[in-house]
């Protein structure tokens, strides 16, 4: 049981948000119950689908930061779009297409001109909030039509059919990095890319497609938000990105590339967004809610560690015990090198 404990980000995941909600339980009366679910689902939609597009590009050893300005940028597509009269399914497929030219330039500059990620995010986060603010001149797109906002509304239990829609994209993509040989290229060029080119992996494509999937969720992301509160600010997603880069730290996603796991990323999104929505029940003020959600990260962090760590070495002390007491073999009779390994392994266990 402690072995699973210790391996599984997920499993200590949901342990600690399991104390964390049941402490603010008793701190905030009211907080446990199923609207409060349903807010937080409903408050964690654009979150859960930007910290998903960041996962399939870290996962090829790459980092995406232009997803926030990707999203202000589709978003401000949709809102001209149906303020100029378009229809609202060709406004959403403008705006998810809005998405997808802009991962894939993000994609060619990266896997193709060999830009490295870092430098060539950085360059069209700026690059698609400018043209996000030359498209809107700088003002914020109101009036948006009630069939947009109606996306949001509930359909039954508090949940909508945007909710429904990101949980499908979670299961697709759990389902594509799992089960298809090309979703597990995304591990194999994160792992190694070298090597993964050696065995025939098409290294630009998977990377390619990483980016244009990133800047896709972005895009879906951009109509959530903007059906969700109605209206389309300039700095529409500005610093998200961040915050998804923090998802996926806490979700389990190794920054070099080749490990993560789509429910540690949905945990991990589930989980900062509770935090948010725990300050307004306790009545904090919100200029506090970055400094308190940073604090709680980091604790959750290194508790994370601590706790991993701890556990390691105890399941490593009872291995290395019941080795020392298992009897040598006639082959190898009292080997001193064994005992000599064997006290050195188990001192460094109870450390």
């Amino acid at each position: 049981m402690l072995n699973i404990i210790a391996r599984n980000r997920v499993i200590m995941l949901v342990l600690v948000m399991a104390v964390a909600c049941l402490a603010l339980g008793f701190a905030a009366p009211g907080y446990l119950s199923a609207a409060t679910a349903s807010v937080i689902l409903s408050n964690s939609l654009v979150l859960l689908l930007i910290s998903l597009g960041t996962m399939l590009v870290i996962l090829t050893r790459n980092i995406d930061v232009s997803s926030g300005s990707i999203l202000g940028l589709s978003a401000a597509t949709l809102g001209l779009s149906l303020n100029a009269g378009v229809s609202l399914p060709l406004a959403i497929a403008l705006c998810i297409l809005t998405g997808i030219v802009a991962g894939a330039v993000n994609g060619l500059l990266v896997a193709y001109l060999r830009i490295p990620s870092i430098v060539a995010t950085l360059g069209t986060l700026g690059l698609y909030r400018g043209i996000m603010l030359i498209q809107t001149g700088g003002r914020w797109i109101e009036d948006l039509p009630q069939d947009l906002k109606a996306l949001a509304g509930s359909i039954g239990f508090g949940i909508s059919i945007l909710t429904v829609t990101v949980l499908a994209l979670f299961a697709i993509a759990w389902f594509f990095l799992r089960r298809t040989r090309f979703g597990r290229y995304f591990y194999a060029v994160g792992d190694n890319r070298e090597a993964a080119r050696h065995l025939g992996v098409p290294v630009r494509r998977v990377q390619f497609t990483a980016f244009v999937a990133s800047g896709a969720c972005a895009a879906i992301a951009g109509l959530i938000f903007a059906a969700q509160i109605g209206f389309i600010p300039n700095q529409a997603g500005n610093g998200i990105e961040l915050k998804a880069i923090a998802v996926n730290v806490l979700g389990g996603v190794s920054l070099l590339g080749g490990s993560g796991s789509v429910a540690g990323v949905f945990t991990a999104a589930i989980f900062l967004t509770s935090i948010d929505s725990a300050l307004v029940f306790l009545k904090i003020p919100a200029f506090w809610n970055d400094f308190i959600a940073g604090a709680i990260l980091l604790i959750v962090l290194l508790l994370d560690g601590r706790i991993r760590l701890l556990i390691d070495r105890r399941i490593r002390a009872r291995r290395y015990a019941v080795h020392a007491r298992a009897p040598h073999s006639a082959e190898a009779p009292g080997n001193p090198a064994d005992k000599i390994a064997d006290k050195t392994l188990l001192a460094e266990a109870s450390r």
